[in-house]
């Protein structure tokens, strides 16, 4: 392993790598049910805006914009924990929702509220989430 790479991967300074496009991976989870709430992307501002706000911020790949969460919708994600994985190529939020606790834009708690079930197609979750 290169002396770059184990700084990148065992050291304490914060390089997070953006992808081509100028931007990374985000996973956000609620931290009181560690339920995985979404997947999003920031770019560098979003990601300098989390951090200075404590509020939760992502970059809209359709829109082309910066957008806090519960801007519009009053469904705020304060957060409380911001890891980032071995290579820094992904963060993963610790999140408080605020507004309802719904995180996802169909009215759902969480994005991920299907599964791929025994006939391969996706079936709803039971408790709808």
């Amino acid at each position: 392993m290169s002396q770059a790479s184990k700084e990148v991967e065992e050291g304490s300074v914060f390089a997070p790598k953006f992808d081509a496009n100028g931007l990374i991976v985000c996973v956000t989870t609620e931290a009181a049910t560690h339920d995985v709430l979404m997947v999003a992307y920031m770019n560098e501002l979003a990601l300098e805006k989390t951090i200075e706000t404590g509020l939760a911020h992502y970059w809209s790949r359709s829109r082309r914009s910066l957008w806090r969460k519960g801007e519009t919708s009053g469904q705020t994600q304060k957060v409380l924990s911001l890891r980032v994985d071995c290579d820094q190529d992904a963060v993963l939020l610790e999140v408080e929702v605020g507004g309802d606790g719904k995180a996802c834009h169909t009215g759902r708690k969480s994005c991920f509220y299907r599964a791929l079930g025994d006939e391969g197609a996706l079936v709803f979750s039971a408790d709808g989430a």
